[in-house]
């Protein structure tokens, strides 16, 4: 299959390359290709005339979302109108990843594709945008909302809170905000499960992993896997603290935990447990650590 494979250098899309290996891809990230460019969006799926379409691009600095909504709505609701656009012209399917945070977090069990959008902040806004232009302009389409990404490259939460806990003795992290730990790689794993897959169940989905938690329970399962693999951190104690305790720009929704049952059983995938994911992460973050540590040494 001839895979377009957009923003390949972000967590998703650099998973997706590395598990692609029995697929003919074409990867490109915003150096190659600026989605926001209608012309050469279109210019790029011409050439290359891919059969499906996976944009893994995206404007995901929530905070920052705030201040610059211009360049927030430009790469996370045109960049997909573009990509759309082009992929209807070719009846090309596409793929697009979207996020919880369209949701306001006011509900008190997980939210299904079925449930009302209310995003609090910029970067929900303009990714609840994105959605409503692939689904305007592409018929063929499958979006798939995800929640806390993780990988073992790029900025996440499970990269900051290793750094921080190996300089701090002591941490407060927020404990009454919920939601689903997704590793970029097990993404990556069920999206390519899926295209073999395809027969027209184009619309919404939500693609979490297994296990609700606060980011509070999430950095203590992130010490104890990274101290169980022998990480030599700081961090003594980890101090539970209100969303009210710790202010940021933008709002983030109390629960953002997402339904997936309808992935699972419309094709048919099992879903794997985010710790298993966490310490595959971790392990290989270990790895590297310590090749580049004999490195250093060899080379005194």
């Amino acid at each position: 299959m001839r895979l377009l494979i957009v923003g390949s250098k972000g967590q998703v899309g650099t998973e997706l390359v590395r598990q692609s290996a029995h697929h003919m891809i074409h990867a490109v990230d915003h150096d190659l290709l600026d989605i926001t460019d209608a012309r050469a969006v279109k210019l790029v799926i011409d050439e290359f005339k891919p059969d499906v379409v996976i944009n893994a691009a995206a404007y995901t600095a929530v905070d920052k979302a705030e201040s610059e909504p211009e360049v927030a709505f430009a790469v996370n609701r045109d960049g997909p109108k573009n990509l759309a656009v082009a992929c209807a012209g070719l009846d090309i399917p596409l793929i697009h990843y979207s996020t919880d945070y369209v949701f306001d977090g006011s509900k008190q069990n997980a939210y299904t594709e079925k449930d009302n959008v209310c995003p609090l902040g910029v970067y929900g806004e303009s990714k609840l945008a994105g959605e409503q232009a692939v689904q305007q302009y592409c018929p063929k389409h499958l979006i798939f909302r995800t929640s806390w990404v993780f990988s073992a490259h790029g900025n996440n939460f499970v990269k900051t809170m290793l750094k921080l806990a190996s300089e701090r003795d002591e941490l407060g992290v927020v404990a009454d905000q919920y939601g689903k730990p997704s590793s970029a790689a097990e993404l990556a794993r069920l999206t390519l499960d899926i295209l073999p897959r395809l027969n027209n169940q184009w619309g919404i989905y939500h693609m979490a992993q297994p296990e609700m938690t606060s980011w509070h329970g999430f950095s203590k399962t992130i010490f104890s896997t990274a101290r169980s693999l022998g990480a030599p951190l700081k961090i003594q104690r980890v101090k539970a603290i209100a969303t009210e305790d710790y202010p940021t720009p933008a709002s983030r929704p109390a629960n953002s935990t997402l339904n997936c049952k309808k992935l699972e059983l419309t094709f048919d995938v099992s879903i794997n447990p985010w710790a298993t994911s966490l310490y595959d992460v971790i392990q290989h973050k270990m790895q590297k650590y310590e090749i580049s540590k004999g490195i250093v040494e060899s080379e005194r």
